[in-house]
Order: C-alpha cells, then sequence, then structure tokens
C-alpha cells in the first residue's frame, strides 16, 4: 500500500513537472482573442523598396517553400512566406535558442514578430526568438495557434 501511494506521488510530481516545462516553452498566446496589433505589409514593402532595415514587426503570411536548416555556425530553421501584399520573406528562426516550430506544412499560415532586414529577394525576419541575455526585444514564430520564442 505504501508502495503503490509512493509511486502515484511521484507520477504526479513527474507528470506535474513536465507539463511545467512545456509550457515554458510552448504557449497559447493571450492575445488570440483581441487580435495582434500588426505591422501594416505596406511598411514592409516601403522598407523593401527604399532598402531599410532593422524594422521590428509583425505580420502573417502564407508559408510557400520550406528551406533545408542553415547548420554553418548557428543553426536556424529556413522557409519562405508571402505576406498578403504578395512580397516574399525568408524567415530564419534561430533553433539553437528557440524550440524548432515542428510540422511546417506549406500552404498554412504562421504569424511571426522579429526583426525586418533588407535583401534584394523581399526581405528577411530574424530575431524570432527570446534575448537570452535581455537586451534585445524578443520575437516568436506562432503556427497552429502556439507560440514559439
Amino acid at each position: 500500500m505504501k508502495y503503490t501511494n509512493r509511486r502515484l506521488i511521484y507520477l504526479i510530481i513527474m507528470a506535474s513537472m513536465l507539463a511545467l516545462l512545456v509550457l515554458a516553452y510552448r504557449d497559447k498566446p493571450a492575445d488570440l482573442q483581441g487580435g495582434y496589433s500588426f505591422t501594416s505589409p505596406d511598411i514592409i514593402k516601403d522598407a523593401f523598396s527604399s532598402n531599410k532595415s532593422n524594422l521590428q514587426v509583425t505580420q502573417k503570411g502564407e508559408i510557400i517553400r520550406i528551406i533545408p536548416d542553415d547548420t554553418k555556425g548557428t543553426k536556424h530553421q529556413r522557409f519562405i512566406v508571402r505576406l498578403s501584399s504578395g512580397q516574399t520573406l525568408l524567415i530564419a528562426h534561430n533553433i539553437d535558442i528557440a524550440p524548432r516550430v515542428p510540422g511546417l506544412v506549406r500552404g498554412e499560415s504562421i504569424i511571426f514578430h522579429g526583426v525586418y532586414e533588407y535583401n534584394a529577394e523581399g526581405g528577411l525576419i530574424h530575431w524570432t526568438h527570446h534575448d537570452p541575455e535581455g537586451r534585445h526585444p524578443g520575437g516568436w514564430l506562432e503556427y497552429r495557434e502556439i507560440r514559439y520564442r
């Protein structure tokens, strides 16, 4: 009897710890019900046409291509999204700092919050993760109502 109670308590503690760990890395954002403060696609389009960089943005895009990870130096999960304006962006998500976004599917939507940098193909978004040193605003990716930071 004592053995069974100890085992049950142990299992409850382990399950609780696992649940807390999962919540620390993946959470449903509180702002799902209230919407987002999206950056206008026109702001991103204007930044591209004027070669501007270092612009913090929040936007939604359609995943149109999944690219193999960049494994030189810090590892980045990479994919291309198309904005409602038609502009395409490369998303470079640092998977040495943040969890990988699993199961990306072409044609599905993803919401991103990160830093826009100009390049000749439309631009790229990086800093889609927290800053472990706390010196930079944290970014994130949200896919299938789960936020990865």
